[in-house]
């Protein structure tokens, strides 16, 4: 199996249980754009947060690394679990969905400029998104789930 590919098989587990969650709930829902899409981003939060809290202070050394905020406050690196764990239940339950999108765009483009810029580097780095439980090195697969949902959220602000 290819190295690259086995880097990254745990997070095309997670990707493919995400996508079969919202498909699932779709087919017993009936199709809802807006549904999926806060299905989706809140089991991505709620998941990726769950892996962040099972070794906690790994996951706030490593964030510590490359995110613009926890560089400066480990108490924000600390929380940031948290706050993913909060959004997911948010999303899951429609708590509302403006300021919670509002407050996930910003956050996942702050996120976003502190790995852009760590790619920027061109120096090998893992990545924090699933805390330390898997070594995932940091690509611009990293970028891209975060502009992922920073672009749902976008999206959602003007369909919600």
């Amino acid at each position: 199996m290819n190295n690259k590919f086995r880097d990254y098989l745990p997070l095309i587990t997670i990707f493919a249980i995400i996508i079969l969650f919202v498909v699932v709930r779709q087919f017993y829902t009936g199709p809802c754009l807006i549904m999926a899409m806060n299905d989706f981003m809140g089991s991505f939060f709620l998941i990726f947060g769950a892996f962040k809290v099972m070794n906690l202070h790994g996951f706030v050394e490593a964030y510590a690394m490359y995110d613009i905020i926890a560089k400066q406050s480990r108490t924000y690196a600390y929380v940031y679990p948290f706050i993913e764990l909060s959004l997911g239940l948010a999303y899951i339950v429609g708590w509302y969905p403006f300021a919670v999108n509002v407050f996930t765009l910003v956050l996942m483009l702050v996120g976003s400029l502190g790995v852009a810029l760590e790619l920027g580097k061109k120096e090998p780095m893992m990545c924090a998104c699933l805390g330390v439980v898997f070594k995932l090195p940091m690509t611009y697969v990293t970028l891209f789930e975060d502009l992922l949902m920073a672009g749902m959220a976008f999206v959602m602000l003007f369909i919600v």
